[in-house]
């Protein structure tokens, strides 16, 4: 059996073909085509790649930033900003000729994880993106756990736990709310962290390259942003208490704070003792586009997932 997966990503689309062991048959990729009608062209030319070089038809799974209200049935929340308010799975279905699951990109890295990847063999595991936003995926059981509303997972809008006054009441959040995580623990924060202490706009990357030099303002940036985590985490844990949390995103890729976030996170959980595993992504940026193919796990009829409908 073949399964496909699309990482519908900010500046690019990338499609792969799957075989049923997880071994990669085809991938290809695309940039983000910026506008809705040229969004659907784009993946089904990029499916129809896949499949030519995979040799076969597959199941189809879409992950994109944002999510699909169970409500309305429309895209919202998504940083591309033309797919809000459209009915992109069904017009994905229309335009291909059979059904497409469509989930939010950091629960696809949490399904991917869960699967085959830092978190396999976990009862309970949570994927953690920090790149240029900041969200969450929970699985349970390799399965994932996206609740009634569709939000389960949303870590990075929840506030800034245990403030302090100098962080209160945060910086305002593109969400309408104010001290929400992506605000304080995303590359983006932190770079407006050191920017609102330094006056300086650096990337990420620069900041991380200063405080490995040693440089006293980055230093003190990097405390602030793992401490912050390390308050974030402690809610997860105090929550679901999982045996895994997998890091994505750019700053995943930071060793130090995977050295520094149990004695952190351990202060802050309501427990006699706390251990779990923290680790990156097994699978990197692949992990949005495996996880994206794997959302027909839980099918029991995958041939109803291949029919073109009548």
């Amino acid at each position: 059996m073949i399964q496909v997966g699309i990482d519908f990503g900010g500046t690019k689309v990338e499609a792969a073909a799957l075989d049923a062991q997880g071994n990669y048959l085809a991938r290809v990729r695309a940039p983000n085509p910026g506008a809705y009608d040229a969004a659907i062209e784009t993946v089904r030319d990029l499916i129809a790649q896949v499949e030519q070089q995979a040799g076969g038809r597959g199941t189809i799974g879409v992950g994109s930033p944002g999510s699909i209200s169970p409500t309305t049935g429309v895209m919202r929340n998504s940083n591309s900003v033309y797919l809000n308010g459209r009915t992109f799975r069904e017009d994905l279905t229309a335009a291909l000729g059979r059904p497409v699951r469509l989930a939010n990109d950091a629960n696809c890295l949490a399904l991917s994880e869960a699967v085959d990847g830092a978190a396999a063999g976990a009862r309970v595991a949570f994927a953690i993106i920090l790149g240029t936003g900041c969200g969450g995926g929970l699985a349970v059981d390799g399965r994932l756990v996206e609740g009634p509303n569709g939000v389960a997972g949303e870590w990075g809008h929840i506030p800034l736990p245990w403030p302090t006054p100098q962080e209160l009441p945060g910086p305002r959040c593109w969400c309408g709310q104010h001290g929400c995580l992506e605000m304080w623990v995303s590359g983006t924060g932190l770079q407006r962290d050191f920017a609102a202490a330094t006056g300086l706009q650096v990337t990420g990357e620069a900041i991380i390259a200063r405080f490995r030099q040693g440089e006293p303002a980055a230093v003190a940036a990097f405390d602030r942003y793992v401490d912050r985590l390390g308050r974030a985490i402690a809610v997860l844990v105090n929550i679901a208490d999982p045996d895994v949390l997998v890091l994505g995103g750019g700053l995943s890729n930071v060793g130090e704070i995977y050295e520094r976030l149990p004695a952190l996170i351990a202060p802050r959980v309501f427990s006699d003792r706390w251990s779990a595993r923290i680790a990156p992504a097994r699978w990197g940026d692949a992990s949005g586009v495996r996880g994206a193919a794997r959302l027909w796990n839980d099918q029991p009829d995958t041939q109803a997932a291949l029919r073109v409908p009548a």
